[in-house]
């Protein structure tokens, strides 16, 4: 009988399967930030900017061009005379942080490179200091687009605002 080195039951062959194994989960588990902003609801969405609004909403067009424009609105109203008003309310949180880690005393570590960690620690003595800083950003965009009778854009009016 000969062996093989694929053959069922073999050390070798099942050493083969759990080093591929644990290889892909390495190569498919890990996402890069863009992956991981990509995956995330809002960014899925469209997103109106007050550069979009001032650039596609015009008087005289018709609700279903401001809706592939802008997408659907929040808040759908109705007056007496039976003429929309569509509110676009949107709001953002922007975070952004840099984390600074350093290692003093001979050691390996990241020394100094923003946005990352001292994985390696002091190899060889020292010490590691971590530093760094936050902000937070709060965005604002009211879009409001009144239709006349015949559904047409009648006037629109938007405001932003960033704190």
């Amino acid at each position: 009988m000969a062996r093989g080195i694929y053959r069922r039951g073999n050390t070798k062959w099942m050493s083969w399967q759990i080093l591929c194994l644990v290889f892909s989960t390495l190569f498919y588990g890990c996402m890069t930030p863009i992956q991981h902003q990509k995956n995330l609801s809002s960014s899925q969405e469209r997103e109106i900017t007050l550069g979009i609004v001032q650039k596609e909403i015009r008087i005289g067009m018709s609700q279903a061009d401001v809706v592939s424009a802008l997408g659907s609105p929040n808040i759908v109203t109705k007056d007496s005379e039976g003429k929309e008003t569509w509110v676009y309310d949107k709001i953002a949180t922007e975070a952004s942080y840099s984390k600074d880690s350093g290692g003093i005393g001979g050691g390996i570590g990241a020394g100094g490179i923003p946005g990352t960690t001292l994985i390696l620690g002091g190899i060889g003595g020292g010490y590691s200091r971590e530093a760094g800083a936050a902000s937070v950003t709060q965005k604002t965009l009211t879009v409001i687009i009144k239709f006349g009778k015949d559904n047409k854009v009648e006037s629109f009016s938007y405001h932003s605002s960033k704190f």
